[in-house]
């Protein structure tokens, strides 16, 4: 697992409930999501309802979890948890569904692996709380119709578009949480080393910062490494110099690139003269699967601008030339470049 992935570790799974703010008023950053959200809880607590069925999307460890615990914190209400894979025949859904409380909330995690049979069942159970057995087979077969709870169904995915379109249909609203500012990562530092109790100057955790991709959970990750870092390094303190040492140790540059989105963006510009190079042709080059370098690798770049979705390919910007200290010789647009061969 690389360090600044922003998928879950063990590591992450064990220090995350400590680290993961419980209420609305101690999460940092995705202003625009918590304020919606605060209005919805409100106005279905003044109700008497369930909140309307969530869905939350963007890159791993951006936070999606963790808005699923605090929305069922500020309802009041206990909080279930499973993922799309997990729930593999119809018999799960309908032992998961039949055990929640009124006003519950259902958290699935990786919301576009469900498959399309679990998905039927949802609909039901989402739009009129009942959940359909089918008892028997052939002429003799006769449906027995459950009445479940109403409860709050919130859907997390990294790949929106791949959740089915009558799915996402019967979801009442949905958010999308973005990469975080470096005013946000460094609140959210400061936050973990109090908890963590790791002595950090401000000064030490800004280059951390920089390079933790926006991500929260990367953040943390990082936080610890150069804690250890510290401890056996140094004095125990991190400082501006412990850190950008041990940041140095663990070869992630000052934008928190680390060898593999070097690798990409090499091989785009040192094989492919710069692109535009289709995904899969990325993927055979560096030995690595195509829908990672999509949904881990390319967000990120995409970010930093220097990574370019094309209809003919990926292409690598001015921008990744200037950072990676290679000379920029792309003068013209590939279009422009295929007129003057065309026209010669």
């Amino acid at each position: 697992m690389r360090l600044i992935s922003g998928k879950t570790t063990t590591e992450d799974s064990f220090f995350d409930f400590d680290l993961r703010p419980k209420r609305l008023d101690e999460y940092i950053g995705q202003d625009r999501v918590k304020e919606n959200l605060r209005i919805a809880i409100v106005a279905a607590q003044k109700r008497g309802e369930p909140l309307d069925h969530v869905i939350l999307y963007g890159s791993p460890g951006l936070g999606k979890t963790t808005l699923a615990y605090i929305i069922a914190a500020e309802m009041g209400v206990s909080i279930k948890v499973s993922s799309g894979p997990a729930i593999e025949r119809p018999g799960d859904l309908a032992a998961i569904l039949t055990n929640l409380q009124e006003g519950d909330v259902l958290f699935i995690d990786e919301m576009h692996r469900l498959s399309h049979t679990i998905e039927e069942k949802l609909y039901p159970a989402m739009e009129d709380f009942v959940f359909d057995i089918f008892l028997g087979k052939g002429p003799s077969a006769r449906n027995l119709r459950l009445n479940l709870p109403r409860f709050t169904l919130i859907g997390a995915t990294t790949r929106f578009a791949l959740v089915s379109p009558p799915l996402r249909d019967r979801f009442g609203v949905t958010y999308h949480l973005g990469f975080y500012d470096e005013t946000a990562m460094l609140t959210i530092l400061q936050r973990s080393a109090a908890i963590l109790k790791v002595e950090a100057e401000d000064e030490g955790l800004i280059p951390i910062a920089r390079r933790a991709r926006g991500t929260p959970r990367v953040a943390n990750r990082l936080l610890k490494r150069i804690r250890d870092y510290a401890q056996v390094m140094a004095d125990g303190v991190v400082t501006c110099a412990v850190a950008l040492e041990g940041l140095a140790k663990l070869e992630i540059d000052s934008v928190g690139l680390d060898d593999i989105d070097h690798r990409v963006l090499h091989t785009i510009i040192e094989k492919f003269d710069g692109g535009p190079v289709g995904l899969d042709t990325i993927a055979a080059s560096i030995n690595e699967d195509a829908d990672t370098i999509m949904d881990v690798y390319e967000p990120y770049l995409l970010q930093l601008a220097f990574l370019e979705r094309t209809p003919r390919g990926r292409l690598a910007t001015r921008l990744a030339y200037e950072h990676l200290g290679v000379p920029y010789k792309r003068d013209m647009s590939p279009q422009a470049g295929l007129w003057n061969q065309n026209q010669s």
